[in-house]
């Protein structure tokens, strides 16, 4: 396909939506990044290579990249089974994705993509010698893990909604099977040195309680560190995205039916004010471009690109499917085939498609300090 020319999957229009109970107003286009955030330079033989490469658009999909970790005690809850996927039990419907095998797989991708772009750093915070550390919103545990070997003076207490956390685990470690929404059992003695949460966006209904609750939670002088990503896609010379209206289709009905749950999924570029009005000091924002796909000249960008093109595959039936079955009232079969006509145009060599992870950590102040 020459460059400039329209993806195949622009001659055909997104089907309409069946019409959701009292709809929201459609949401506005998403605001465009930072000036001073400069654009991704196009490697223009990327795409000839990329297109030898894929046998099919679809053949990325499903692929297993990172094997996972065996449950912790799986058999303790009594998972929810829904549309091929499994979902957590204990608070049930209040997170929207599955936590299956295919779901721990992805998030231990994303993993490696947070650690991608930090340079193959946990974290940002200048912390030195924290001695308890809270992970919110676990997951998998992976980076829990990781932190927890790097700082074995640290005990490091991680919390998620669904115990699948592997069961070998560093001494330094524990999981609790708990809800983040909910009131923090933390006393003044457990104070923490460092609260860590990434990927939470669609999870919470009320951001600055959340924040409340961590700057609570934490030592006069702890820190707080946020990784999250915006749940849109971007494109420097489509930025209407014109070029891929399922791409743009998907999006809003995520927009649309998150906030109609009351858990916005689009919410990663409010987290630094959220962050300033919890009464945070210092708050630094890091904010990392990822190609979708090898389409970039800077060969780091490549590599990312081609992670979150892999990445990105993966998460739209797992970022979906509950949202366009329960709320738009889609069968798991409407679904499917939104879903693949949005990934035919993620591997479009033609797209300059990227996503954006935001890396925010700020500093509760010392006692003595006045906000």
């Amino acid at each position: 396909m020459a460059e400039g020319e329209a993806s195949p999957a622009a001659s055909a229009s997104p089907p309409a939506l069946p019409a959701p109970p009292a709809p929201p107003a459609p949401p506005a286009p998403h605001p465009a990044l930072p000036q001073d955030e400069p654009a991704i330079a196009i490697d223009h033989n990327a795409q000839a290579e990329q297109e030898e490469n894929d046998d099919d658009t679809d053949s990325l999909y499903g692929g297993s990249v990172a094997s996972s970790s065996d449950s912790l005690r799986s058999s303790i809850m009594a998972y929810e089974f829904e549309n091929g996927r499994r979902y957590h039990a204990y608070k049930a419907g209040a997170y929207i994705l599955p936590n299956d095998e295919e779901e721990q797989d992805r998030l231990d991708l994303q993993h490696h993509i947070y650690l991608f772009c930090l340079g193959g750093e946990l974290y940002l915070a200048p912390i030195e010698n924290p001695l308890r550390v809270l992970d919110v919103g676990t997951g998998t545990g992976i980076w829990a893990i990781d932190f927890a070997d790097d700082h074995p003076e640290a005990l490091v207490i991680g919390t998620d909604l669904s115990p699948i956390q592997p069961s070998f685990v560093p001494p330094n470690v524990k999981f609790y099977v708990d809800d983040f929404e909910q009131p923090w059992d933390f006393d003044e003695r457990e104070e923490f040195d460092y609260v860590h949460w990434r990927s939470l966006c669609g999870s919470v209904s009320d951001w600055p309680k959340m924040y409340g609750q961590a700057y609570k939670s934490l030592k006069p002088g702890g820190y707080l560190e946020v990784h999250e990503y915006d749940a849109w896609i971007f494109s420097d010379d489509d930025p209407d995205l014109e070029k891929a209206p399922w791409t743009r289709a998907w999006l809003d009905v995520l927009e649309r039916t998150s906030t109609q749950l009351g858990k916005t999924l689009n919410v990663g570029r409010f987290q630094k004010q959220w962050m300033i009005d919890a009464g945070f000091l210092d708050v630094k924002e890091k904010i990392c471009k990822a190609p979708m796909g090898p389409w970039a000249r800077d060969p780091k960008l490549k590599e990312l690109g081609n992670l979150e093109r892999l990445h990105m595959n993966e998460s739209v039936e797992a970022h979906s499917m509950a949202l366009y079955t329960r709320v738009f009232h889609y069968s798991m079969e409407q679904a499917k085939v939104s879903f693949a006509m949005v990934r035919k145009e993620f591997n479009d060599p033609a797209l300059h498609l990227y996503t954006v992870y935001r890396f925010i950590y700020g500093r509760k102040p010392e006692t003595s300090e006045s906000v």
